[in-house]
Parts: C-alpha cells; sequence; structure tokens
C-alpha cells in the first residue's frame, strides 16, 4: 500500500469514526431526553419554555411527523431500518467530513425513533415515539426528529454545493 493510499484509508476511518461519534450522541441525546420527560413530564400539563410559543408537551405519536400516517406504524419502522442501512453502506466510502455530521444526525435520529418504535407500547415494531418539543402552529417533535431534519438539510446543502460523500466536488456543467 502506497502512502497516499494508506492516508485515504486512514481518513475513511476518521470520517466514519465522526459519523458514529455524531450519530451516537445524537442516540444518546434522544433516548436521554425521552426518559426524563416520560418520568417528569407525561401525564401533566405543558410546561411553557417560550411562553405559549415553546413548550414541553409530552405526546405519543404511532405516525410520522404532523401525526400523519398513524395506522402504518409498521412502514416508518421499515423505513427507518432502511435509512439506518444505507447510511451504514454509504460509510464505507465516506472521506467528508460534513457528510460524516449529515450522516451521523440522520443516523442517530432514525435509530433515537426506531427504538421507540420498537420497545415502546404496544411494540413489536408498532410503538408510538415520544415527542415533547411543542412549536406552536406548527407540530410536536423530539429532538430525533430535530436531528433527522438538520441532518436532511445539511445534506441537501451539500448536495446544491456539489460535495459528494465521497470528499470530491462534482463537476459544474457550463451553459451556453
Amino acid at each position: 500500500m502506497t502512502r497516499s493510499e494508506a492516508s485515504g484509508a486512514f481518513g475513511t476511518r476518521r470520517r466514519v469514526w465522526v459519523l458514529w461519534l455524531v450519530a451516537a450522541v445524537a442516540y444518546v441525546v434522544d433516548l436521554g431526553s425521552k426518559l426524563a420527560v416520560v418520568a417528569s413530564l407525561e401525564g401533566r400539563d405543558p410546561v411553557p419554555v417560550l411562553g405559549s410559543w415553546l413548550e414541553l408537551r409530552v405526546q405519543r405519536n404511532p405516525g410520522a411527523a404532523f401525526g400523519m400516517g398513524s395506522a402504518t406504524t409498521i412502514v416508518f419502522t421499515l423505513i427507518a431500518l432502511a435509512v439506518a442501512a444505507v447510511v451504514i453502506r454509504v460509510s464505507r466510502r465516506l472521506t467528508s467530513t460534513p457528510w460524516a455530521i449529515a450522516l451521523g444526525l440522520l443516523l442517530g435520529g432514525a435509530v433515537g425513533n426506531l427504538t421507540d418504535r420498537l420497545f415502546r407500547s404496544p411494540g413489536g415494531m408498532r410503538g408510538a415515539v415520544v415527542d415533547f418539543v411543542s412549536v406552536r402552529g406548527f407540530s410536536v417533535m423530539n429532538l430525533a426528529d430535530w436531528a433527522i431534519t438538520c441532518g436532511g438539510v445539511l445534506i441537501v446543502v451539500l448536495s446544491l454545493a456539489g460535495h459528494e460523500p465521497g470528499g470530491a466536488r462534482a463537476p459544474r456543467e457550463r451553459t451556453g
């Protein structure tokens, strides 16, 4: 193995560790927040954080964002499994730190909500996700949802800027 090949292999491993670290932090923060919220706030009145604009309001959500698809919980479980599998597959050729962060957020959030789907009542891939961050007029979400959203936005920004997970910049097309 040449020095540049060894350097490239180390760079990929280093970026994969960034992905795993970001995913682990996102997952642990999400899981810890859900455990704390369920233990201390479930069954209680909402707790205002910024007046009525931002509240902590515990809600069990069997569906997706905005409560859509509550009858198809198993579909969201399968989507989370697919997202995790795709992120793990893409991580093999990952050399970009920004992509590692974006994919780590996506993976940590997906696994956070997947944990709820597998282990919360009623269980068996049909569990309801614990949501608790209520933004007036918008939605009630959890920290996994925020990680997925931030990771998704970063992926869009990186893609539009022409950055690829392998670290290369996509060539720009010339117009007329």
